[in-house]
């Protein structure tokens, strides 16, 4: 909420609230702001975590069939059995992409989207409760003029007529402000109800998502270093020194 109630000018009525009850539900409505920011950004979060996931499989899919439309795996069929292998797993890693994506929606986005709709009407409420403070002031500015004046029938009956009004302001301002700070700590303090069950399933979904990706990328690595008995400290060394081997060609030497 970019309005700030609490930026009144200095020339104003002298409030009837004191200025320590105005900072104390000052700091309440800092709070506020910052958990409906808070909560702005964690839906666009989650939206960007969406788009990752499907920018992820897209990557990994063109990969593949790049691979596949390579020289080497038109001439090398082992290579070849490979990339088709990799490609197999691709499928079940994209239904696997697609579920935690659908978890996401479920578990953060549209909980951030529905939480980030209550603040609307709480900044209606605080702007409300403000303006009937000004009333309030304006009312008893104005009562308090006419009781300093001299006691004519005239005087007395606008003193009487600026009680009523006075009395009605009030009753009407007690009403805003105490159900304003009745109710702010309460949804700032409700988040939390709210916030955990949301986050635990998004957790036990991305937690789901990993373990059987890796269960897929472990039996392609299987299928694919079946029949290599080397460790995975010996496969780096040899891909290190095929390496070496390529760039001492004369062919790729710097003039």
């Amino acid at each position: 909420m970019s309005w700030n109630p609490f930026s009144r000018h200095g020339g104003a009525k002298k409030s009837v609230v004191s200025r320590q009850e105005e900072r104390e539900l000052e700091r309440e409505v800092k709070k506020l702001d910052e958990l409906d920011e808070a909560s702005r950004r964690l839906y666009k979060d989650g939206r960007r975590y969406i788009d990752a996931n499907n920018g992820l499989g897209k990557a990994e899919n063109k990969i593949v069939q790049d691979l596949m439309s390579s020289g080497i795996c038109q001439t090398d069929e082992q290579f070849q059995r490979h990339i088709l292998t990799w490609e197999r797993a691709i499928e079940d890693l994209g239904r696997y992409r697609q579920e935690l994506n659908t978890n996401i929606q479920k578990t953060m986005v549209e909980p951030m989207k529905k939480f980030s709709g209550v603040f609307p009407s709480v900044q209606s409420a605080i702007k409300k409760r403000e303006q009937s403070l000004q009333d309030y002031t304006r009312t008893q500015a104005k009562y308090n003029k006419y009781q300093d004046r001299d006691r004519t029938g005239q005087n007395i009956v606008k003193l009487d007529t600026n009680k009523k009004a006075l009395d009605t302001a009030r009753d009407e301002f007690k009403s805003q402000d105490v159900a304003v700070r009745q109710d702010l700590p309460r949804l700032i303090d409700g988040r939390l109800e709210y916030f955990k069950p949301t986050f635990d399933a998004l957790i036990r979904s991305q937690l789901n998502h990993s373990t059987e990706a890796f269960k897929t990328y472990a039996e392609v690595s299987s299928e694919l270093f079946l029949d290599s008995k080397l460790t995975e400290s010996e496969r780096k060394d040899r891909i290190n020194q095929t390496l070496s081997d390529m760039k001492a060609l004369s062919i790729t030497v710097d003039d």
